[in-house]
């Protein structure tokens, strides 16, 4: 059963902008949207993405009729303006590879609040566009949540704006699949000790990189 659409609930700042990403999806990278119907239909979640371009993060929020947060490198903040934006969206500054005891309270306060979070397992963007390997933060923030963790592939962004471009190609077509919840049980394994976290990461990976590319005709 498809989540009842939580518009309503949106803060007016980030519904605007929620508006505002799906109407530049539609219009200069319209591909194919698969799966919104696998959004537990009730209950906290965390949606986790490949990483391959600027264009992601608003690419899937767009997609996802609740009001998301995402995580942004905390050095992001030391501009003013941006940091304010950041701010008004509810972004959860990180430190990258540090176990960032704050950011994780604020997914745990995030969830409380109802707000699903969106992960980028890979930390960064691929420099290639090729998947790359899980980094085991994002085991660590499933694992300390156990929410279901719905996998996510994007296909396309990085021909459309990857690293290193200097600006978008419009018309590119960026498509997004979203798969199955993830239940705790399949990606944390308490016996795996040390490896605990990197194990979920890497399993939460697996299932992100076997979501295939939706091939319907875009009307």
């Amino acid at each position: 059963m498809p989540r009842t659409p939580d518009h309503a609930k949106m803060r007016p700042f980030y519904g605007f902008f929620h508006y505002l990403a799906g109407l530049v999806h539609s219009m200069w990278f319209r591909g194919e949207v698969a799966g919104t119907d696998n959004f537990p239909a009730e209950g906290p979640f965390l949606i986790a993405s490949n990483h391959a371009s600027h264009l992601d993060p608003p690419m899937v929020g767009c997609q996802i009729a609740k009001q998301m947060r995402f995580f942004a490198r905390k050095s992001l903040w030391n501009n003013r303006l941006l940091a304010w934006w950041l701010d008004q969206v509810e972004t959860i500054p990180v430190e990258r590879d540090s176990g960032d005891i704050g950011a994780i309270k604020k997914v745990l306060l995030a969830l409380k609040e109802d707000r699903a979070v969106v992960l980028f397992p890979e930390g960064t963007r691929s420099p290639d566009g090729h998947l790359q390997k899980a980094k085991a933060g994002v085991g660590l923030m499933a694992c300390k949540t156990g929410v279901p963790v719905v996998p996510c592939r994007v296909y396309g962004s990085f021909a459309a704006f990857g690293k290193g471009a200097k600006v978008p190609r419009f018309g590119t077509p960026v498509s997004i699949v979203f798969g199955p919840p993830i239940p705790a049980a399949d990606y944390d394994d308490p016996a795996a000790g040390k490896a605990r976290y990197e194990t979920a990461a890497q399993r939460i990976m697996e299932r992100i990189a076997a979501l295939p590319e939706p091939r319907y005709a875009v009307i």
